[in-house]
This record gives C-alpha cells, sequence and structure tokens, in this order.
C-alpha cells in the first residue's frame, strides 16, 4: 500500500475520533447546561474530513437533528469528500 494511502487513512482516523468525541461531549454539554462546542467548530470539522462520522453520531444521539445547518451541510460535506476521493484516485490512478 502506497504511504499516501496510509497516511490518509490515518489522518481520517484521527479526524473521525475527534468528530465523534466533539458531538458526543456537546450532546452532553447541552444536557448539563455546560460550555458547548461551537456550530462552526462542527462544521469545521466536518468540512476537514469527519463529515460522515459527526453525521452518524448526530443521528445514533439525536443531537442537532432539527437543525437543518447539520442536517443538509454535513451530508454535502461528505458528497465533497466523495467527490474530492474520486478525482484524487482517477489523478493519481490508485
Amino acid at each position: 500500500m502506497p504511504t499516501f494511502v496510509k497516511v490518509f487513512f490515518v489522518y481520517y482516523a484521527v479526524v473521525a475520533v475527534i468528530a465523534v468525541a466533539l458531538t458526543v461531549y456537546d450532546k452532553n454539554a447541552a444536557k448539563k447546561g455546560a460550555w458547548r462546542v461551537s456550530e462552526a467548530m462542527l462544521m469545521g470539522v466536518g468540512l476537514i474530513g469527519g463529515a460522515l462520522p459527526e453525521f452518524a453520531t448526530m443521528k445514533l444521539i439525536r443531537h442537532k437533528t432539527k437543525h437543518l445547518k447539520f442536517m443538509i451541510g454535513l451530508p454535502a460535506e461528505i458528497i465533497l469528500h466523495i467527490a474530492v476521493l474520486i478525482a484524487a484516485i482517477y489523478n493519481f490512478n490508485f
């Protein structure tokens, strides 16, 4: 397996863990009235690669599922990520 592919999977795994952790933390903070993770931070983490695990976590724990920003924005980011991945595979002949 090429080094680039290994780095990609490690990066994706790290971002996925961060996305899930921030989502779960925000859900718990909302229940307790504690400091919350900003919506911009959650969307930003989604944009850098955590959209799919973040969206799945939000659906699973029922967090922010009534916010159109997340229920439309995160799937849009997932589609963007898929398009970039397809373009990378096509251009680099993996």
